[in-house]
């Protein structure tokens, strides 16, 4: 009587099929969950936050910073529109219908939606919290009527024009008054460089792009305007991928030369 030699070979295969096919749908998973709760990777197509964040720059944003709202995710979640179950749970804070929520600080630099068009995401400086008074004189920074210190610093050359051959910007070094530093491009004299004095309303933030004289921010209130609390997506933590802006796809040849290598994994301040 002869014995059947394939059966245990063929149940070894679908063992070893159905063991890779676990470990994918595993992986996925994890994927999912981390980008749906954890990190949500942000790339700047832009130059309203240079010199700190330039075009072509990825990011991982942070979504456990500012809580859960219901524009945390992809999608909007019908959960959040809804108070009650809200208030039967101790964790909860409750500014703006998000939950496990750490407010935004002064210095951040957040991803938000836009409240024009909820379906763009935006991504500026927190530079003023409810209840603030923010102007601008001159192009100078004044909070709740105190100039927020601005020094000049080595110029910049301005590097979202092709092969870099941009002009030169002057750059200053802007510290809030928790201490928080960044720089800051000033390319001259612009209308909103004199502004009317803004009071931040209550669970909003006024939010500003470091490339001053070339952001759509909260100055336009007719725009931008004061970002409510729940509109907060995350806070832009480390930068892990960088190109230049004039690389080319069909060129890829070239991608070793049009990385930014140094820019990888920088945390953004």
């Amino acid at each position: 009587m002869s014995k059947d030699m394939t059966a245990p070979a063929e149940r070894t295969a679908l063992q070893e099929i159905w063991e890779t096919a676990k470990v994918i749908v595993q992986a996925l998973a994890i994927a999912f969950f981390v980008r749906l709760f954890l990190f949500q990777p942000f790339n700047i197509p832009s130059a309203s936050m240079y010199p700190t964040l330039n075009i072509g720059d990825y990011l991982f944003v942070s979504k456990l910073s500012y809580g859960y709202g219901k524009y945390s995710f992809n999608f909007q979640a019908g959960w959040f529109t809804g108070e009650p179950w809200f208030r039967c749970c101790s964790f909860v804070d409750f500014p703006g219908r998000k939950v496990w929520v750490d407010l935004p600080k002064r210095g951040d630099v957040a991803v938000f939606k836009y409240p024009q068009d909820l379906t763009v995401d935006y991504i500026k400086r927190v530079i003023g919290l409810p209840g603030d008074h923010i102007q601008m004189k001159h192009g100078v920074l004044f909070i709740n009527g105190q100039e927020v210190k601005k020094e000049p610093v080595a110029d910049y050359i301005d590097p979202f024009m092709e092969s870099g051959g941009g002009p030169v910007v002057k750059q200053f070094r802007e510290t809030l008054p928790n201490g928080v530093s960044y720089n800051v491009l000033d390319f001259g004299e612009t209308p909103m460089d004199n502004t009317e004095e803004y009071v931040v309303p209550p669970e909003h933030y006024f939010m500003m792009g470091d490339n001053r004289d070339n952001s759509q921010d909260s100055r336009f209130l007719d725009k931008v305007g004061y970002v409510p609390i729940e509109n907060f997506v995350g806070r832009a933590d480390i930068i892990f991928f960088s190109f230049r802006p004039d690389a080319k796809l069909f060129r890829p040849w070239d991608w070793p030369f049009e990385i930014r290598w140094p820019r990888f994994f920088n945390w953004v301040h």
